[in-house]
């Protein structure tokens, strides 16, 4: 059995325990306290509000524990508002990720709500290659994209011309919720990164 943690601080961390709870040989845990990680193979930063989420990160002194956590090679897979949380840098912002809340612990700059306002959410369908020969639901909400990348970071999709999911090394990180799907496609590729 693998213990996989989903950060408990803000967003839509039910839905990603729905979809753990559905696959076999893995126990989800909702990681409220740093020493929690320790008791974890994966962990998964959920979508939200990323300011906000980036302000408890700094609060509960989750920077540092993620960052370790990162350093042992465990997978980490950030969606939507976990994506921004991962990224080096935000485009607009003056902060580099020494002195804002993001991780960078993924070579990438993202944009903030690049398709639009909650009015603009939409569901596609899309082949991911390196995840899927099958077309999945892709679901975004105000969601960011990959506006530029590192030579280590893997593009995995995009969306009307948009990168919207990517990889490096132990990172994961998509723009849309696979947790609002019925799937459990995006979130068994996570696991088996689990070594």
């Amino acid at each position: 059995m693998k213990k996989v943690g989903v950060l408990d601080l803000q967003g839509g961390v039910k839905e990603h325990i729905d979809i753990l709870n559905k696959i076999d040989n893995i126990i989800p845990i909702n990681i409220k306290k740093t020493e929690e990680l320790k008791n974890i193979s994966a962990l998964i930063i959920p979508g939200g509000e990323s300011t906000g989420m980036g302000k408890l990160l700094k609060k509960y002194d989750f920077v540092k524990a993620i960052k370790d956590f990162h350093n042992t090679g465990k997978p980490i897979w950030g969606t939507c508002a976990g994506l921004i949380l991962l990224s080096r840098k935000i485009e607009g912002n003056t902060n580099d990720c020494n002195n804002s809340f993001n991780l960078g612990l993924i070579d990438i700059t993202v944009k903030r709500n690049a398709f639009g306002s909650q009015l603009n959410s939409f569901i596609t369908e899309s082949i991911i290659p390196a995840i899927s020969p099958e077309p999945l639901e892709l679901v975004f909400i105000r969601a960011p994209i990959i506006k530029d990348w590192g030579p280590q970071v893997k593009i995995l999709a995009r969306v009307k011309g948009k990168i919207v999911a990517v990889e490096q090394k132990n990172v994961l990180a998509t723009a849309f919720h696979p947790e609002l799907t019925k799937s459990t496609i995006i979130h068994q590729y996570f696991i088996n990164k689990i070594y």
